[in-house]
């Protein structure tokens, strides 16, 4: 190990010189195993390790997350998955360690956005994790460690150029931090809350039912939105994100705009979705792509241009408005969190459209009896959490 490593640029390439180092002089905790790893990939790298780190301290179960542009699209633990979210997922030809799991579940998220990502695994990547990430576009990779097998794997993608980091699992890092803007250092203590089950006891509405699965999955959510840049909302259900809003200014575009995604993580799983006759020799991205469209009101257009046969052995029948909002309607059992509060009940109608039943945020908004108002109206369960998660 050294205490500093020389990058090729910055966040873009008229920016240089780049390195990251250690300012007390002692040894970084990572070590490149292959590849040239550059300044946003480290980035996406530490902050996601955090994510997974304690996504299992947390759960007790192996975390994945997967990383773009300092956010997750998606984060999840090593539950089974079903056949049906193998498929969606493109992983029913493979075996699938727990470990796998979760980083089917944490891509299979949001697909679009993980394209190109950074993965971050809590455990030490084992084979079956290393092929899935082998056949998917990926940027690199952070894991406490590789097995040997899952090495050689990995080191053989992209032309032998896939950036692999190993990590210290060990590694502590100061309790202030600094970043420079502008030519002034920023210092703060380090965001070391500890997220788990005692932040969910302030149940505020009528409902206090909260099942274990429940509380698990808003821990999942709360974990991931303290390393997602705010404002954030994120859907969680069984166990993995299924729809992440990072970035908005408003916190009604997040909460709108993760929903979105929660609802086409959702018919992606519509029988005609399942059933599309796709050619033989289609991407598994150009697939992405092309059932996002068809799950869109667009598809009328792509018929009508018969773009269609581009990708198709015959024309797919069309999924209408009607038959999409029938197929919404089932999708229940959702936790969702928010890092700051909810300002408005609209937030809470977005959310009840997408099957969200339980909520954490910080709550503290003057309109906080309108949110809860809007919850008892749905039978949600709702905790305040007392703290926000603001991240940038």
């Amino acid at each position: 190990m050294a205490n500093e490593l020389m990058l090729k640029y910055g966040c873009n390439p008229n920016q240089k010189p780049s390195r990251i180092f250690m300012q007390d002089g002692s040894d970084l905790p990572i070590t490149v195993l292959n590849g040239k790893p550059g300044y946003i990939n480290f980035l996406d790298a530490f902050n996601s390790w955090q994510l997974v780190k304690e996504l299992k301290e947390a759960t007790g179960l192996p975390a994945a997350a997967s990383f773009k542009h300092v956010s997750p699209a998606g984060a999840a633990v090593g539950l089974p998955l079903s056949d049906t979210l193998k498929k969606i997922y493109f992983v029913d030809d493979l075996e699938l360690s727990p470990l796998a799991c979760a980083y089917a579940r944490a891509r299979g998220a949001d697909r679009m956005s993980s394209y190109g990502d950074w993965a971050a695994l809590s455990d030490v990547c084992d084979k079956e994790t290393a092929l899935m990430l082998k056949r998917e576009v990926s940027d690199g990779v952070i894991a406490p460690g590789y097995t040997d097998e899952a090495l050689e794997i990995l080191k053989s993608k992209r032309r032998g150029t896939y950036n692999i980091v190993q990590i210290d699992p060990d590694y502590r890092p100061a309790p202030v931090e600094h970043k420079d803007v502008f030519g002034v250092t920023f210092e703060q203590g380090r965001n070391e809350l500890k997220i788990d089950n005692e932040l969910l006891n302030n149940i505020v509405t009528d409902n206090k039912e909260m099942p274990e699965a429940a509380k698990r999955d808003l821990l999942i959510s709360l974990i991931a939105l303290k390393y997602t840049q705010s404002n954030s909302v994120c859907y969680v259900k069984d166990g993995q994100a299924i729809g992440i809003g990072a970035g908005q200014q408003s916190r009604i575009h997040c909460t709108r705009l993760a929903g979105n995604k929660a609802d086409i993580w959702f018919l992606r799983q519509h029988p005609k979705v399942l059933s599309l006759p796709f050619k033989a020799d289609i991407r598994r991205p150009d697939r992405d792509n092309t059932i996002d469209v068809y799950i869109s009101d667009d598809y009328m257009d792509v018929l009508a241009d018969g773009i269609w046969e581009q990708f198709f052995t015959e024309k797919p029948e069309v999924l209408t408005r009607e038959e999409k909002a029938a197929w919404l309607k089932e999708l229940s059992g959702v936790a969702l969190g928010s890092d700051a509060f909810f300002p408005f009940g609209d937030n809470i109608e977005r959310a009840h459209r997408s099957g969200v039943e339980y909520i954490a945020q910080p709550g503290g908004s003057i309109r906080d009896d309108h949110v809860i108002e809007t919850c008892n109206k749905y039978h949600m369960a709702m905790a305040f959490t007392g703290i926000r998660l603001f991240h940038h």
